[in-house]
């Protein structure tokens, strides 16, 4: 995988985009490079982090990032990011939740790289879009929101985080765990219904924006971390070691790729909440 994220970065001029206007419609093609660039710069700044160096690479991956971020409009300051009517990554608003993931990576990149000169103009339109917009988003879109708002100093007021926090407290079920529902309006594809159960992945996510957004925490935030972290582990698969999840966009066989997508997820997530964030 890195291999493949670091020629797509070195010949990014010549390579075509995943999703190219011509095969599945405009504006595939700009949504496909912003997605890719903010997604090629989170990998390689989180694989260079081990370092502390922001290795040639990772410079030349924000760099596309940063010639594809949006000057003008209501998107100024994010990114065009790829809408396939799929929830939660993948849909209308998903720009915002792509705009959390550059500002993780800006915040993770070594060596003070969001205040250099090169970047610090860039990661200013980054905060103001956040700023913005995240009081109109989903609980999903602002956890990703805390989340980033840990790695990345001065991207949420206080008061935001702080909002966010309770509001994430408040939507904890009486198990300890989170559910989908409870995060977004989500709408499914045909006539299943969304189960109103805790799940992995809502559970894992809420608990992972918290821990990596830091403290001080109040006495029931730390309470609604406690009760989470006892559900995720009251909850892991003993066979496969894996947390539940199930798209919120249509059922799918558990045992298949598509299946399987959404624990993956929630199991990548309640892993590194239960290992220390990092």
């Amino acid at each position: 995988m890195m291999d493949n994220v670091t020629r797509r970065v070195r010949l990014w001029r010549d390579v075509e985009p995943f999703y190219p206007d011509q095969k599945h419609g405009l504006p595939k093609t700009s949504e496909s490079r912003g997605t890719e660039a903010v997604l090629n710069a989170l990998i390689l700044a989180t694989r260079d982090a081990d370092t502390g160096v922001l290795s040639v690479d990772g410079q030349r991956a924000f760099a596309n990032v940063w010639a594809l971020q949006m000057q003008t409009g209501d998107l100024q300051g994010a990114w065009s990011w790829l809408n396939f009517g799929l929830e939660p990554w993948e849909a209308s608003a998903s720009p915002f939740f792509g705009a959390a993931l550059a500002a993780i990576a800006v915040g993770t990149a070594s060596e003070g790289y969001a205040s250099t000169e090169s970047a610090a103009p860039k990661v200013e339109l980054l905060r103001a879009y956040v700023q913005k917009e995240v009081e109109s988003q989903s609980l999903f879109n602002r956890l990703m929101a805390l989340w980033a708002s840990g790695k990345l100093p001065g991207l949420l007021s206080q008061a935001q985080r702080e909002a966010i926090v309770t509001a994430a407290s408040a939507a904890q079920s009486a198990d300890g765990g989170w559910s989908m529902p409870s995060l977004a309006p989500w709408g499914r594809i045909g006539d299943s219904i969304l189960s109103g159960t805790s799940d992995g992945f809502a559970t894992a996510l809420t608990l992972l924006a918290m821990q990596q957004a830091g403290g001080p925490h109040t006495a029931h935030s730390m309470t609604s971390l406690e009760k989470g972290r006892a559900w995720l582990i009251a909850n892991q698969d003993s066979r496969t070691g894996s947390w539940p999840a199930s798209s919120i966009n249509k059922e799918s066989d558990p045992n298949s790729d598509r299946g399987k997508f959404m624990s993956d997820a929630a199991t990548a997530y309640a892993a590194r909440f239960l290992a220390g964030g990092g």
